[in-house]
């Protein structure tokens, strides 16, 4: 396998706005983009219905499943923060099934794995969120496994590389993707 050549993040003052360096240096390559691109994530972010621990189990479950050590290592932060702990993290490197999920997490994981694979959630799923989520959530769901999967594609796209002090992987794990 060959090494994909990188694009080098633009300085990060040409991105105007705050959050990972080298994500906000590379979309500062097209800089008529950048300011929708984060009045979007600061609006899913910031009015957004899902619980912040909800948001974050997506966006680590998606970058997993896309295989983005980039948006993995920022998102594990992130899902610290929000209250997930360690065995949660690891646990979603693993089947849904492996771990003691509620509920409403595990309804989580395996629709950032239906969005994934199949672009859709099946019958059975969507009766099992529409039954621990609101429908405000409901959609918004789709919308952050979306915003994960295509940053992940970027990251990966551009061979990104992650800041100092930004972890990688979980300790002995590495997705079969990406």
């Amino acid at each position: 396998m060959t090494a994909r050549p990188r694009l080098e993040p633009r300085p990060a003052e040409h991105a105007q706005g705050s959050g990972p360096a080298h994500m906000l240096g590379t979309l500062a390559h097209q800089p008529a983009l950048v300011e929708p691109f984060l009045g979007f994530a600061a609006a899913l972010a910031l009015k957004g219905v899902l619980p912040r621990r909800d948001s974050e189990l997506l966006a680590l479950r998606t970058a997993w499943n896309c295989g983005s050590e980039y948006e993995w290592g920022h998102h594990e932060l992130y899902a610290r923060d929000a209250g997930l702990d360690a065995p949660a993290i690891v646990a979603l490197t693993q089947a849904p099934a492996a771990y003691p999920w509620s509920t409403r997490d595990r309804a989580l994981v395996e629709a950032a794995d239906a969005l994934h694979a199949h672009q859709e959630i099946p019958a059975r799923l969507w009766e099992t969120l529409q039954r621990e989520l609101t429908a405000g959530e409901c959609v918004e769901l789709s919308l952050v496994v979306g915003q994960y999967t295509m940053l992940s594609m970027l990251a990966n796209a551009v061979a990104m590389t992650l800041e100092a002090g930004v972890p990688g992987w979980p300790e002995g794990r590495r997705p079969t993707t990406g």
